[in-house]
């Protein structure tokens, strides 16, 4: 009997030392720049319709489009843009922007170089965003799954 308790504890022991090991990992922590609680403060823009885009044809909102996407590129190589996509449908509100910069203005001044906003194809509305820092590891991860480019 005795010997089977050691052998539980034993297990008890290693089980637990391995599972809060796998609970906080410092250097995972660290490279994402997390708190104490796990999480970071990010910027999100919330893209919106723009006023300009009835005064373009297709052909010309197709080129837009595209220096839009070279642009999202350019910040995630950057590594200033974590996160991006589109919303479905027809709405006003088009996409997100999740940005990895310490102020709103910083995020300004990358989303002031977006052709589309430029060409009034679509408008920012920029907030402060407190959320895990595990949404930095987006890019690493994406990269592996993604098989075509945009």
């Amino acid at each position: 009997m005795n010997k089977i308790l050691t052998i539980f504890y034993l297990l008890f022991v290693v089980s637990f030392q391995v599972f809060s090991q796998e609970k906080y990992d410092p250097e995972l922590a660290k490279k994402y720049k997390a708190d104490d609680y796990g999480m970071k403060k990010y910027v999100i823009a919330f893209l919106k319709r723009g006023p300009d885009v009835a005064n373009y044809s297709e052909e010309e909102r197709g080129k837009i489009q595209q220096g839009h996407m070279n642009h999202i590129g350019k910040m995630v190589e950057k590594e200033k843009l974590v996160l991006a996509g589109p919303f479905f449908g027809d709405g006003e509100l088009r996409g997100i922007f999740v940005f990895d910069v310490d102020n709103i203005e910083e995020a300004q001044q990358l989303t002031a170089e977006d052709p589309a906003i430029k060409a009034g194809v679509l408008i920012m509305d920029l907030k402060e965003w407190y959320g895990s820092a595990a949404v930095m590891a987006i890019p690493e991860i994406h990269k592996k799954i993604q098989k075509v480019d945009f």
